[in-house]
């Protein structure tokens, strides 16, 4: 269709009605964009400024996450962190989901060696941050980890892999969605499905050893990270394509 000129709003609309005409119509397109019910942060969880306020024991408990959020160049002011002493989750830092100002889940990050790294409850089809994404905005860049959306207020997949639901919560948004991969085997893939769904991709010519965007924020900043962001973005497929190979061919 793209090779027909056809725009990819048109392409959207065509897909939209080819369910439409399916025998499981009604089931597949409640699918495609999904409702989130609320859901429980784990126990006892409180915002951890507040828990830096209650007592001044704690901090010697909190200063491990306090150092992990400082080493990822994050600040307490940058998103609602969460903590709570209960065993389990008393080494991770904990990022509610939201969706309309709702929390609709969370993933718990450890911050030592403690497997798994991520104790999640994440319900399927989620876009991280898009309560963030203001009618102000020209584009939306979307990530693959929450970390790294944080570090420039963008969007996170919450993985490597761009759901149908995702792509339809993003085109809801109404203006240019920019991917940026991490630079990995599994980035190029999700390169593969932004080219399928007509997202633009930002590949920059990142410094040695960044690997995806939270890397560069750490070592050179927030604003030069978005500077390279824009400037390396590209809507054309053939050049996108043409600039994967190169990219993700110098992977170190």
């Amino acid at each position: 269709m793209r090779l027909l000129n056809m725009s990819d709003d048109m392409i959207s609309q065509l897909r939209l009605e080819a369910l439409r005409l399916n025998d499981n119509s009604t089931t597949q397109i409640q699918s495609i964009i999904p409702k989130f019910e609320a859901r429980a942060l784990p126990i006892d969880s409180e915002p951890i400024t507040e828990w830096t306020n209650k007592s001044s024991a704690l901090i010697g408990k909190l200063a491990p996450i306090l150092k992990y959020l400082s080493d990822r160049n994050l600040y307490l002011d940058d998103y609602p962190f969460y903590w709570t002493p209960k065993v389990g989750f008393s080494n991770r830092v904990i990022i509610p989901f939201y969706k309309d100002n709702v929390v609709v889940g969370y993933t718990a990050r450890a911050v030592g060696d403690a497997k798994p790294k991520y104790l999640s409850e994440q319900q399927p089809g989620y876009v991280f941050n898009l309560d963030k994404q203001t009618d102000d905005r020209e584009f939306v860049i979307v990530c693959e980890g929450p970390f790294d959306a944080i570090s420039i207020d963008a969007c996170a997949l919450l993985g490597a892999e761009i759901k149908d639901s995702q792509h339809w919560l993003l085109k809801q948004l109404g203006r240019e969605i920019i991917l940026v991969p991490d630079k990995d085997i599994a980035g190029a893939v999700t390169v593969e499905q932004a080219l399928e769904f007509g997202w633009s991709v930002s590949m920059p010519d990142w410094p040695e050893g960044v690997k995806d965007v939270n890397d560069a924020v750490i070592k050179i900043g927030r604003l030069a990270t978005l500077y390279l962001i824009i400037s390396a973005k590209e809507s054309n497929s053939l050049k996108i394509q043409l600039r994967a190979k190169k990219w993700f061919k110098d992977m170190t």
